[in-house]
């Protein structure tokens, strides 16, 4: 790897540290602030906010491969994170904001960084240390921040150093992802759940992060995390479950691939509408994973599938001879012959459209995601045997020539 290419990952690494910190920080302090915010790149790299937006902790985050890396009096990583802090208005407001360095370093006994520390706290020798390092570096990286540091006099230096702490030994990046599982209490039982769990919940946070990064967010307040969460709980309990796959995880090329057989042809063979048609073809592929997840994370068990799939065939079958015995004029059995064409595309695309809107049958009694029981009929349809349903009053007798009843063939996607 190139010195250029080495750069650009140890910048990419230190963003996703950044990143991840952040969230693990939002679920260990936002039991203390509960009516607080927290941004990134706003105030600093992380930043805590007062309901009134008044800032109330910046911090700095440093990702290192080595363990004493940074810390060190002449180092470019003090100076530079003290000259952010030294730039603010509120620079010398002793109730301006806590300043915190989160860094995976450790800092060597006798470093003004470890004096800075939470346990080890001597502000007087932090800024005497620093104040020797200052005059006797000729770093030109660190130029500024020294001599900011050096305007002050003695007692604002000192002043200026008891709102900053140095939080060493920060957890690796490697170790966030366990470090948040265990910050979640009522995680639902099983690996594979927790981990689905805990992959919405990243899933979650790097949306709000991309639009906090963006400008698009100010702040993500404590509440929205616990209200998050509770969803999360409440998805995976015995009455509910959770949808994973999004109408945006399917691509063109799934769709592509799946707008074809019985299910597609038996739409056509009622003239639905192309817009339609693709939405169709999106519902049933992600009903096809989505339930390919609960099985493989054992969220749910066959028997529930089989279940589910017996009412929803109950509510068609109920619904289909309706419309047979509406086509038949209420008087006797339905005769295909008996009605023209037309008349019977018609009622079979009512009663496409009647069943695709209904929610009476759910899979569990919390989980109501509509295209779930619309992707389950759109499979049930597919089936070539007595447990497919159908749309045309003759789909079960003529499904091989019912695409020709569309002239000009099927319909794009």
């Amino acid at each position: 790897m190139s010195s250029g290419e080495h750069s650009a990952a140890a910048s990419a690494a230190g963003y996703l540290y950044q990143v991840r910190w952040a969230l693990l920080n939002l679920l260990r302090e936002g039991r203390t602030r509960p009516d607080q915010v927290i941004s990134l790149e706003m105030h600093d790299d992380v930043g805590w906010e007062s309901a009134s937006g008044t800032a109330t902790e910046l911090l700095q985050t440093k990702l290192h491969a080595t363990e004493t890396a940074g810390l060190g009096d002449y180092d470019p990583d003090i100076w530079k994170t003290l000259l952010i802090w030294l730039k603010r208005t509120d620079a010398m407001d002793p109730n301006g904001p806590d300043l915190a360095l989160v860094t995976t370093s450790t800092a060597r006994p006798g470093s003004a960084a470890f004096a800075l520390r939470p346990g080890t706290r001597d502000e007087p020798t932090a800024a005497d240390l620093l104040s020797t390092a200052a005059e006797a570096s000729t770093n030109k990286k660190t130029e500024e921040g020294r001599r900011r540091f050096l305007k002050l006099s003695k007692l604002e230096r000192t002043a200026f150093l008891c709102r900053v702490r140095v939080l060493d030994k920060s957890l690796p990046l490697e170790d966030l992802d366990e470090a948040v599982r265990q910050e979640i209490w009522g995680l639902p039982s099983g690996e594979k759940a927790q981990d689905r769990f805990l992959a919405e919940l990243w899933r979650w946070w790097d949306n709000m992060s991309i639009d906090l990064l963006l400008g698009r967010r100010a702040g993500v307040a404590v509440s929205q995390l616990k209200v998050f969460v509770q969803e999360l709980r409440d998805g995976y309990g015995p009455d509910s479950l959770r949808t994973t796959v999004l109408k945006s995880d399917v691509s063109e090329q799934d769709i592509v691939q799946h707008a074809t057989g019985r299910f597609y042809d038996q739409m056509i063979a009622v003239r639905y509408n192309r817009p339609n048609l693709r939405l169709a073809v999106i519902d049933y592929y992600r009903a096809l994973k989505q339930e390919t997840e609960w099985v493989d994370d054992s969220l749910i068990g066959l028997h529930e599938l089989q279940a589910f799939e017996e009412n929803l065939r109950d509510e068609w079958a109920r619904a289909f001879n309706d419309m047979l015995d509406d086509l038949s004029g209420g008087v006797g059995e339905y005769r295909s012959e008996s009605v023209d064409d037309e008349t019977k595309w018609r009622a079979g695309k009512e009663l496409l459209r009647t069943l695709l809107e209904s929610t009476k049958v759910t899979i569990r009694r919390h989980y109501d995601d509509p295209f779930f029981a619309r992707g389950k009929r759109h499979e049930l349809a597919h089936r070539d045997n007595e447990l497919g349903i159908g749309w045309h009053p003759d789909f079960s007798d003529q499904l091989e020539d019912l695409v020709a009843v569309v002239v000009g063939g099927p319909a794009k996607v």
